[in-house]
């Protein structure tokens, strides 16, 4: 039977793009999985990317219900196509796109990062690294011939079907790429908290942090996955956090989202720093020239005066690499990007004390942890001290759950009527009230809407899940969060 990637994606629900595959865990059954998987294959090949000669194929997974059912799909499609499947288990995606830009292999992450654990996801990477928006129409262009014997009425395998044993190597490398670069006392006397709970790379974590001298204690770990959000903070996650420093224990706590490519990073009285400001200080520590962030992230990048460049890009890891790709192109040295998420690339390597540490041009989670308590420790101060020295702008996000992408482009279309002056005033009307008159709109992704005090209200759809986000950016924290949930309600009424 052949199947188009268009055609499985109108009939299966799954969506498909550079972040990869996305759905309903039940909608991504074998059949789904195993053919999204072909067609990425064969995109490589088409475009002289890969060759099918016994090759290997990295896969990965987070703790999520339904991952190890996927990832066998997953291998058996790489088998299947005639590469061996190297099992890296249950690793980080930035472990598993290291292992993958080491290897100049492909490098499948199974994961459906931070949203709950009813959905999961395919992240494929190339083996030069992230996919990358103009490979998106080539990859859901592609036509899949699949087995109609190998599959049940349901769409799963008529007969089981496991991943290969695992290898541990993925993980290992990943944890050593940290222990060999830094010294081994780097963190000594530093007292860190890691809220573990389902995240995959909750024992790395300890791994890597005691390693370097810090005094660790693991913390709130989970069977059960719980879907943490590094950019719309839950009220428990906070909550926790408050609780744990209270005992007096700890100059910070650090966690990351499920597939841990994300961070969360706390100061001393527990309060978990917004992504971007977790890297901006995570860029100071590397001496950054160049850095590449999204139109939503803070402010203060532009207004502390650090950085040589600042390049403003659409939402989402793959427009933050075409960028650095180009910023290294136009010849900068120390190429960096982040996400308001938290999410740290790194395409430029970084010499300290005659090691090197190697590029990876893919989200990570640990940089951005050792990079905040680094520099804090490097200028004598505290986490919170760090965060303070920055320009007074701060940033927040929620986002409406099950709000249908349909809704949001409605919405947006509200705003959107080809003449400037009427959009104005329509924002005015609905959003006036909270920030005043508008200063400037911003259509690089979705609407970001600047008013005359500087105040900040950025509307869009999630690209990867059907939630409409909101971010916000004020003077205050209180403001900020304030602005947020204002209009929030104005978009659920």
């Amino acid at each position: 039977m052949k199947i188009s990637i268009q055609d499985l994606m109108a009939r299966s629900g799954v969506a498909f793009g550079t972040s990869g595959a996305r759905g309903l865990a039940t909608a991504m059954t074998d059949a789904v999985c195993y053919a999204y998987t072909r067609g990425f294959l064969q995109y490589l090949e088409g475009a002289g990317e890969l060759k099918r000669a016994g090759g290997a194929v990295a896969v990965g997974g987070d703790f999520r219900p339904s991952t190890d059912r996927v990832m066998a799909a997953v291998c058996r499609a790489a088998q299947d196509r005639g590469y061996r499947a190297v099992n890296c288990g249950k690793v980080p995606s930035p472990a598993v796109a290291l292992y993958g830009l080491e290897n100049k292999i492909p490098a499948i992450m199974v994961t459906g990062s931070h949203i709950p654990d009813d959905r999961n996801g395919i992240k494929f990477n190339k083996p030069a690294g992230e996919v990358l928006k103009a490979d998106e129409k080539g990859m859901s262009g592609q036509v899949v011939e699949l087995d109609d014997a190998l599959f049940g009425a349901d769409g799963n395998f008529a007969r089981a079907s496991a991943a290969p044993e695992v290898s541990p190597v993925a993980g290992e490398n990943y944890a050593m790429r940290y222990l060999n670069f830094f010294r081994h006392d780097a963190l000594r006397g530093v007292r860190v908290g890691v809220y573990q709970h389902s995240a995959v790379g909750r024992d790395v974590l300890v791994k890597i942090f005691s390693h370097l001298g810090a005094e660790v204690t693991a913390l709130g770990r989970s069977e059960n996955f719980i879907p943490v959000d590094t950019e719309a903070i839950r009220p428990e996650d906070v909550q926790l956090a408050h609780g744990w420093v209270a005992t007096g224990k700890f100059d910070a706590l650090v966690s990351a989202d499920g597939d841990s490519d994300r961070p969360l990073v706390s100061d001393e009285h527990g309060n978990w720093l917004r992504g971007d400001v977790a890297g901006i200080l995570c860029a100071k520590f590397l001496a950054a020239d160049s850095i590449s962030t999204p139109v939503s992230c803070n402010t203060a990048v532009e207004k502390c005066g650090w950085f040589k460049e600042v390049r403003r890009t659409r939402i989402g890891s793959p427009f933050v690499v075409a960028s650095m790709l180009q910023a290294t192109a136009n010849g900068a040295k120390r190429v960096v990007g982040y996400e308001a998420n938290g999410g740290f690339l790194l395409n430029s390597d970084v010499e300290l004390g005659g090691k090197t540490l190697r590029a990876l041009p893919t989200r990570d989670a640990v940089i951005v942890m050792l990079g905040v308590l680094l520099l804090a420790r490097a200028q004598g101060k505290t986490v919170s001290q760090l965060a303070a020295g920055l320009p007074a702008r701060f940033t927040a996000s929620d986002r409406l759950k099950d709000f249908a992408t349909e809704k949001s482009a409605a919405i947006l279309a509200k705003f959107n009527s080809g003449a400037e002056a009427a959009d104005q005033t329509a924002i005015e009307a609905m959003f006036g009230e909270i920030c005043g008159k508008v200063a400037s709109l911003n259509r690089t992704d979705g609407l970001r809407i600047v008013f005359q005090n500087e105040e900040i209200i950025h509307l869009r759809p999630s690209g990867n899940a059907p939630e409409f986000r909101c971010y916000a950016e004020a003077a205050a924290d209180a403001r900020a969060r304030e602005i947020t949930s204002r209009a929030l309600a104005k978009i659920r009424g």
